[in-house]
């Protein structure tokens, strides 16, 4: 029973270090190619995890989607043209900073219009409610009166 259990965490361990070797390695010979990479990925989003980059993703879409970019960087295509294609295949929800324009005005003003939304709410409702508090505070006659009622030893006995 000991054998095989050492059998199989000897595999368990050499299939680890293999997987964690492959992803150590570089995938380009190219260390100034694959540094643009990573630098162009930074600023792409991962279509599947959705809050990671490209270049932070373990997703097997991020992968191939990195692999194809190293393909056109080795063609000889600037990051511009690389952006162009990637927008073009999937819309500018593939740009981590996405352009300000008239299909994104929500995503970038939306959360100031709904915080503005939310106060200007808030101030009419204070309004309101204070508006609606209908009792005074004591005058000072009445405060007098109050105090005096306060001190006297035996309050129990005046009711």
């Amino acid at each position: 029973m000991k054998p095989r259990l050492a059998l199989y965490l000897l595999l368990l361990l050499s299939m680890a270090a293999t997987a964690v070797a492959q992803q150590a390695r570089p995938m380009a010979e190219d260390p100034v190619l694959e540094e643009r990479l990573m630098n162009l990925s930074r600023e792409l989003r991962c279509l599947v995890c959705q809050n990671e980059t490209l270049a932070d993703s373990r997703a097997d879409l991020a992968v191939d989607l990195r692999n194809e970019i190293r393909e056109q960087m080795k063609a000889g295509k600037t990051d511009q043209e690389i952006i162009a294609f990637l927008t073009a295949r999937y819309g500018d929800f593939v740009l981590y900073r996405p352009p300000v324009k008239a299909a994104t005005y929500f995503l970038w003003f939306g959360p100031f219009v709904l915080l503005l939304g939310g106060l200007f709410l808030l101030f009419h409702y204070l309004k309101k409610r204070r508006q609606l508090i209908t009792e005074k505070p004591l005058s000072a006659d009445q405060r007098r009166d109050v105090e005096a009622l306060l001190q006297t030893p035996d309050r129990e006995k005046t009711a």
